[in-house]
């Protein structure tokens, strides 16, 4: 994959339904999606985007409680 068709991260905030500063808090946290770093350019692998929100994949509020 080129870093071309990674995403910058204001499409991936759009994509996960938060803010680029929510996005950018996480990053500085180790919350969100594994991301590029090139320069001062980030960059998020649409792969490493869905394993995350795989991650945080559950059937019932009573696995979001237990975790």
């Amino acid at each position: 994959m080129s870093l071309t068709e990674h995403m910058k991260a204001k499409v991936t905030a759009e994509r996960i339904g938060v803010t680029a500063g929510c996005l950018a808090k996480w990053r500085m946290t180790g919350e969100g999606p594994a991301y590029i770093r090139v320069g001062r350019r980030i960059a998020y692998d649409p792969r490493d985007v869905q394993v995350w929100l795989d991650a945080r994949r559950v059937q019932s509020t009573s696995q979001e409680l237990a975790a």
